[in-house]
């Protein structure tokens, strides 16, 4: 459910958001390499929501519109499922 006419990140959050955002809104999660994979279609309000809940981590979107959080570091990561 991406698009610009959702409401932020910070917005109380609706039935509707509740089954397409993150983290409610993903279809399946997995442990790969120590990245988190949460399989879904997610955008930057997801990301965003992301860093704030793994403060210290490197969470990133990949090409299939999922989301990747990584280990801590300096870099930023590359996705695994790009």
């Amino acid at each position: 459910m991406p698009g610009p006419d959702l409401p932020p990140p910070a917005a109380p959050i609706t039935t509707e958001a509740s089954l397409s955002r993150w983290p409610t809104g993903a279809q399946k999660v997995e442990l790969l390499h120590g990245v988190l994979i949460f399989v879904g279609d997610f955008d930057e309000r997801d990301l965003e929501t992301a860093r704030r809940t793994y403060p210290g981590r490197r969470p990133v979107l990949n090409a299939d519109g999922g989301l990747e959080v990584h280990p801590a570091g300096t870099s930023v990561p590359a996705p695994l499922l790009a």
